[in-house]
């Protein structure tokens, strides 16, 4: 039997903090605080207070002002969050950078007590789908080959199975597209600087990117200036005794056409 072996590290965990500590000069959190007025209209909706609350965040001054009394945690590989203490737990938009994104999810489920909530919000797979084009054809034109430049990002699609396999009762995965205009290229990536979401992948090179690379991406940058932020909020409730339980399929008393006041659609009627 071969030595196990390590999977590759997916973050640079150094350069993530060096670049989240260089965008404080003056950053550009505006997507942080899109995430933290969702998960408190969230929160209203659910309508049932939280005591203990535990937030895992790379940028705390986002959250203190909202939940004073939350006990904040960086977004390390283990959580400081203790088992069973807290019965919500919000993990803000950092888990586009977890070497193992199940692993924060259960990290997360075990802090919980029974019946306590979930709301992570990450970035989504179509997120700077417009920049990844461009600098690809870029570089592939200039040097012949490509490196690792943005951080990889889950669909939604496989979001909800993730929850499942976590353990979270009653999980959903949502998503939402924030088109932001910028002037061109160059205006976007020192915004993603100032996000602190600059390239911090643990196998990108190393030296400077070709300035002859930069300049063809720009020229390849949609003209309109639009990058897209998509972002994905997943929720799960900790198991508990006597909570909702999804229906079966099939088992329901009542048919979706007649709640929208619609004729059914008969598939076989349209082979005749």
């Amino acid at each position: 039997m071969g030595a196990m072996t390590t999977p590759p590290r997916l973050c640079d965990r150094a350069a993530l903090l060096d670049q989240r500590k260089r965008a404080t000069a003056d950053p550009a959190l505006f997507l942080h605080e899109w995430v933290a007025d969702e998960v408190q209209e969230r929160l209203q909706e659910v309508n049932r207070p939280f005591t203990d609350v535990a937030i895992v965040t790379g940028w705390p001054q986002i959250w203190a002002t909202r939940f004073p009394e939350a006990h904040i945690v960086p977004d390390e590989d283990a959580l400081a969050l203790e088992v069973g203490r807290f019965d919500l737990v919000i993990h803000a938009l950092a888990l586009h950078w977890a070497q193992d994104l199940v692993g924060q999810l259960v990290q997360c489920r075990r802090a919980l007590r029974p019946d306590g909530l979930f709301i992570g919000a990450l970035f989504g797979g179509q997120t700077l789908q417009e920049l990844r084009a461009a600098l690809a054809q870029a570089e592939v034109a200039v040097t012949g080959g490509l490196s690792p430049r943005i951080a990889p990002m889950a669909e939604i699609r496989d979001l909800g199975g993730l929850l499942q396999r976590a353990g979270f009762a009653l999980p959903v995965a949502d998503s939402a597209s924030l088109p932001v205009e910028y002037k061109d290229a160059l205006h976007l990536m020192h915004d993603l600087r100032a996000m602190g979401e600059g390239n911090a992948l643990d196998g990108r090179i190393k030296t400077f990117t070709r300035r002859a690379v930069i300049n063809q991406a720009q020229a390849l940058y949609p003209a309109d200036g639009i990058a897209t932020f998509e972002i994905v909020t997943l929720t799960g409730w900790a198991p508990a005794e006597g909570q909702q339980q999804p229906l079966r399929p099939g088992s329901a008393k009542a048919r979706l056409a007649d709640a929208l006041g619609v004729p059914e659609f008969d598939p076989d009627s349209s082979k005749s």
